[in-house]
């Protein structure tokens, strides 16, 4: 009997396209509009994790202590300027600082960068070599895995960089770069860069006069971009912004930065749940109208139904079963929906970041939706459904079609 009401409730769904389509429709874009802010919410907060993890403070020229943070930690803002390395490194030796790692940029290749900076970088994001070896000289390279994979790069092959991060017309082609070592994949920032030492960053943009070497003259003071810095003693982050004050340099903090990021977009975020939470809402009133319009137009055949055999319990167990038809078409369609909408945005990231956004698995607070939006199906076909109840045979029948 139960595969019977299954059935016949996937009939009677399907038997109103118009109005059991609205319903789906609407169900879906509530359902999906929620799936793909709980995945785009997850991913932010695993890149977010994975690229901060011990770094306590970023050194860097002074300007937005949010661009600082997001040049040099996730690299997907241009930086705020470059800062001395002498001075620089006076700051990691501070008792209060642990180590650094310093970052020199300015050159890209194919919109990939190309940082100057030492191993202690892919070794602290547990980065292993796949082939090859660290490098040695300048001009010799090391790619992060997402790099070798998207252009195809292997041990021993060469390129030329282009100044700038964003544009590839200034190409230095003078200049070779030999790739010897392919780091394995590790969901860092490090998959997406190009790493080399930091006197290949220099000798790319260097022009040295060998007259006014010899004529005794002065070199340029040695510069990077930034310094990621890790504390020995928490008072680091109040003794060493005042230090810096008369010079040309700042601390970042990055905890404090991306909880101001979050706190921007918060607002945002929660504009389009409560839309989405409003879509949701309107698609069980849907529900429960296209159900409450269907029993009024078939009373005559569930009375019929009931002089056949069929109890109250059954036709009420039918018409409920026609709501989570609907309902889990929504939640299916919604899901599906998100999944698109995911992959959409992941090449959109992967184009303009080189971030890697295709993991398509459960959000968490994902099931939870699911299971909400079973509940609430659930009654929005319950009330309606309790009509057939209390129907009267006789005077349905009497009346006819």
């Amino acid at each position: 009997m139960k595969l019977n009401l299954v059935s016949i409730a996937r009939r009677n769904v399907f038997h109103r396209p118009l109005s059991t389509g609205l319903s789906v429709l609407l169900l879906a874009f509530g359902v999906g509009m929620i799936s793909i802010l709980l995945l785009v919410q997850r991913q932010l907060t695993e890149d977010f994790d994975r690229n901060i993890n011990d770094i306590d403070m970023v050194l860097g020229h002074k300007g937005s202590p949010l661009q600082l943070i997001l040049a040099n930690v996730y690299h997907v803002d241009v930086p705020t300027g470059n800062i001395s390395l002498h001075e620089a490194e006076e700051i990691v030796a501070h008792p209060f600082v642990e180590s650094g790692i310093p970052l020199a940029y300015g050159d890209n290749y194919r919109m990939f960068r190309i940082v100057g900076t030492e191993w202690s970088y892919p070794a602290h994001y547990d980065c292993e070599l796949s082939e090859g070896r660290a490098w040695d000289v300048p001009f010799e390279v090391v790619l992060g895995a997402g790099v070798a994979e998207k252009e195809g790069l292997s041990l021993g092959d060469t390129f030329f960089s282009a100044h700038g991060l964003t544009d590839e017309s200034d190409v230095h082609a003078d200049k070779t770069f030999v790739v010897v070592g392919l780091l394995k994949r590790s969901g860092s920032v490090i998959d997406q860069l190009i790493l080399t030492s930091v006197e290949t960053v220099w000798a790319v943009h260097e022009h040295v006069d060998a007259e006014a070497v010899a004529a005794g003259e002065p070199m340029p003071e040695r510069e990077i971009t930034a310094m990621l810095l890790k504390k020995r003693n928490p008072l680091a982050i109040l003794t060493l912004p005042n230090l810096l004050r008369d010079s040309n340099m700042q601390i970042a903090l990055p905890s404090i930065e991306l909880n101001r990021l979050t706190q921007q977009f918060g607002i945002g975020l929660q504009t389009v749940r409560a839309i989405a939470v409003l879509i949701m809402v309107l698609s069980f009133i849907s529900v429960f109208i296209a159900l409450f319009n269907s029993l009024r137009d078939r009373r005559y055949e569930l009375a019929l139904m009931r002089t056949m055999g069929g109890t109250p319990g059954s036709l009420f167990t039918l018409v409920v079963t026609e709501g989570l038809w609907m309902t889990c078409m929504g939640i299916a369609a919604g899901l599906l929906l998100s999944r698109v909408g995911i992959a959409v945005l992941s090449s959109v990231v992967s184009d303009q970041f080189h971030y890697d956004w295709s993991q398509m698995g459960p959000a968490p607070g994902e099931w939870l939706l699911v299971l909400l939006a079973f509940f609430v199906g659930l009654v929005a076909a319950a009330i309606p459904a309790r009509s057939v109840l209390k129907m009267d045979i006789s005077r349905t029948l009497g009346a006819g079609r």
